[in-house]
Parts: C-alpha cells; sequence; structure tokens
C-alpha cells in the first residue's frame, strides 16, 4: 500500500514535468498550425499508438463497447469540453492571464471532491493547496497580469475549461474501482482522435482546403512537437493520471498540476534560455510548499488516526 503511494507521488511529478514541457511543443506545434488541427494531430499520435501496442500485445487490453458507457461523460468533460473551452478561451485571453486561472483548478477540484466524493482534507491541507495557487498567481502578477483589459466571455470559457478538468479528476476516482487506468485512458483517447479529427476535417471541407491540414507534417519541428504531445502529453499523461486517481484523492492529486508552472519556467530557462527572476523562484518554493504539504499533512494525519486507533 505504502509503495503504491509513493509511486503515486512519483507519477504525479512525472505527469506535471510532462504538462511543463508541453507549454513549449504546443507553442512550437501552433505557429505551424490552428489549434483544432494541433489538437487533431496529438489524438491521433496517441490513440494509434496505444492501438499499435495493444495489436502487439505489449499492452493487454479486451476493448468492449457496451461496457464502457459509463466513461461517456468523462470523455465528454475531457478531452472534448475542456480542449474545446480552452482552445476559444485562449484566443481572446492571454496565457498569462490563463495561467492564474488554470491555477484555481486544485480549489475548484477540493471543492467538488468534498460534494460528491465526501473527501475531506484538513485545515493544514486546505492551507497547503492555498499556497500552491498562490504560488502561481505571484508569479503572473509580478510579470505584469492584469485583467483590466480582458475579455470576459472569454475567461468565462477558460473558466469552463477548469470546471471541466477538475470534474474529471472527480469523476475519474470515482470510476477507477471499476475500470482499469489503461481501459479508461484508450477510450479518452479514442473518443478525443474521432471528435477533434471530425471537426478539424469538417473545418476544413468547409473551407475547401482540406490538403491544407497535412502541410505541417512536412516540417520537422512540428512532427517531433506533435510526437511528444501525442505520445507522452497525451497518452502517457493520460495513463498516470487516471493510475493517480487509483491510489490517492482527487484533492491531493490536483494540486500537483501547480507543479507544471515550475517545470514551465526551469525549462524555459534551460531550453528557450528565458531570464528567471526573483518572484519565479519565491512562487515556485510556495507551489513546492504546497504540493508537499497537501499530501505530507495528509499522510501524517492517517498515520496519527491509526495509532490512536490501535
Amino acid at each position: 500500500m505504502k509503495n503504491g503511494i509513493y509511486l503515486a507521488y512519483l507519477s504525479a511529478l512525472t505527469n506535471a514535468s510532462i504538462v511543463g514541457l508541453s507549454f513549449l511543443f504546443t507553442k512550437k506545434a501552433v505557429t505551424l498550425s490552428n489549434p483544432l488541427d494541433t489538437l487533431a494531430s496529438r489524438f491521433t499520435i496517441g490513440f494509434f499508438t496505444l492501438t499499435l501496442l495493444i495489436v502487439l500485445k505489449i499492452i493487454k487490453l479486451e476493448f468492449k463497447a457496451t461496457t464502457y458507457k459509463k466513461l461517456l461523460p468523462l470523455t465528454l468533460l475531457y478531452p472534448t469540453l475542456f480542449f474545446v473551452f480552452q482552445a476559444y478561451g485562449l484566443e481572446t485571453v492571454q496565457s498569462s492571464e490563463a495561467g492564474i486561472l488554470f491555477a484555481t483548478i486544485p480549489i475548484l477540484t477540493t471543492i467538488l471532491a468534498a460534494f460528491f466524493l465526501k473527501e475531506r482534507t484538513t485545515i493544514y491541507q486546505k492551507i497547503s493547496i492555498f499556497f500552491s495557487v498562490f504560488g502561481v498567481v505571484f508569479i503572473f502578477i509580478m510579470k505584469g497580469t492584469s485583467f483590466s483589459n480582458t475579455n470576459w466571455n472569454g475567461v468565462l470559457l477558460l473558466v469552463a475549461s477548469c470546471l471541466s478538468l477538475s470534474g474529471y479528476t472527480v469523476l475519474t476516482r470515482s470510476l477507477v474501482k471499476s475500470y482499469k487506468p489503461i481501459e479508461i485512458t484508450y477510450f479518452m483517447l479514442m473518443v478525443g482522435f474521432f471528435f477533434f479529427n471530425t471537426l478539424s476535417i469538417s473545418r476544413h471541407l468547409i473551407s475547401k482546403n482540406l490538403n491544407s491540414m497535412l502541410i505541417p507534417w512536412s516540417d520537422l519541428n512540428f512532427f517531433g512537437s506533435i510526437l511528444f504531445l501525442g505520445i507522452l502529453a497525451s497518452f502517457v499523461t493520460s495513463l498516470l493520471s487516471n493510475y493517480i486517481l487509483s491510489k490517492i484523492p482527487a484533492s491531493q492529486m490536483s494540486v500537483f498540476s501547480n507543479m507544471s508552472t515550475v517545470i514551465s519556467i526551469i525549462a524555459g530557462g534551460l531550453i528557450l534560455n528565458e531570464e528567471i527572476f526573483y518572484f519565479h523562484i519565491i512562487g515556485s518554493l510556495f507551489i513546492i510548499f504546497g504540493v508537499i504539504g497537501t499530501n505530507l499533512l495528509r499522510e501524517k494525519t492517517i498515520r496519527n488516526k491509526v495509532k490512536k486507533s490501535a
């Protein structure tokens, strides 16, 4: 049991690292394509990669469509609604403002988990979650982010995107009791593949430029970015998220999402030679403290309860 918890924490850190790096690869991809085509491409790579592993019997999975009805609401929240709201929200809202909004996901998840799953967090965990969120907000505010000239329709779309991801996290926590993580992952990738390719192809057919959908694939930068986004940022992260939620509460898992901000700052400094300022370091320390506090304080509380009952 303890080894499973530690592996879940390691998986959560790995997941946050991939998500943090995915921002860099997404930036590269959307400069050569549009967001909808990029989503279609990444889910195509993710879905066919997992399908190939199943065909080669590297991964064992018996897929029966009749047993996956309960997963349809999950796939509606993520990847469909989450990415649709995110894509259209980011058209009118700056990425820095979006970063602040997405930092609130752990708070939203904690509220939804308490309401629907009856998950309870201690006052110390709530404070730790606040520290994590504060760290992200602090970084973006110090960078000069302001909501004064913001398109509030875009903000509402991004809030809806945050709620979709929080809802997915909570719903997955309840479904992992009946489904294996790999089963949930395969169904999610399949739905993402059909949904975003249908939208992308329809868009190109209406514009009568279907051939332009394949043009970015001739660029090695786009090809490499899509491989990362499809295999690691779609397939692997989905599998890790589903596995993590089978081991730890939704509130603990969601707070790790803010670690992606720390990873993206480090990656920006090391890979893109972006300057790292003092507020990046201070904010990152708040985030790390919040993540550790949320998880460590829960484990300490559980151990104390066990001792008292003994």
